[in-house]
């Protein structure tokens, strides 16, 4: 049987749980999440994970916060003017607003409080300080 190793592409279904069980992702349903082992396009430890597990092999994961989306951090909550947002944006707390840093990175903030002048952004991925548990299921080995 096809075991992964460093290099490979790989599929392998998955439900993401916080701690208390909560489902925040799964893979059921959907086509398995394929990627290539070694290259950090996914959670680091999650990744490794994988490393020596064969198709059909299970496994739990459990992934402590500063190595999955990192602590929160207060820094990246801030209150912003409302003028400073286009008018034609639709504000609600909890929707997303999408911003570019100026070094041309993509951000992604939650709105978490608003008024008629201000808008409090929270810059935090929704994960950040959070341990997680991945279930998982080594489906193929591509190559």
């Amino acid at each position: 049987m096809a075991q992964a190793n460093d290099g490979d592409t790989v599929k392998i279904h998955y439900t993401g749980k916080l701690t208390d069980g909560t489902v925040f992702d799964s893979s059921e349903g959907r086509d398995p999440l394929e990627f290539k082992v070694g290259e950090k396009n996914i959670i680091p430890e999650l990744e490794a994970s994988v490393v020596g597990m064969s198709v059909g092999d299970k496994a739990t994961v459990e992934i402590e916060a500063e190595n999955a989306y990192g602590p929160r951090v207060d820094e990246a909550i801030q209150t912003v003017e409302r003028s400073v947002i286009p008018p034609e944006v639709e504000l609600a707390v909890g929707g997303q607003l999408q911003a570019t840093a100026p070094n041309g990175q993509d951000l992604v903030f939650v709105v978490i409080e608003m008024d008629d002048e201000t808008v409090k952004l929270d810059g935090n991925h929704p994960l950040a300080g959070q341990d997680l548990v991945f279930d998982i299921e080594l489906v193929e080995v591509v190559a």
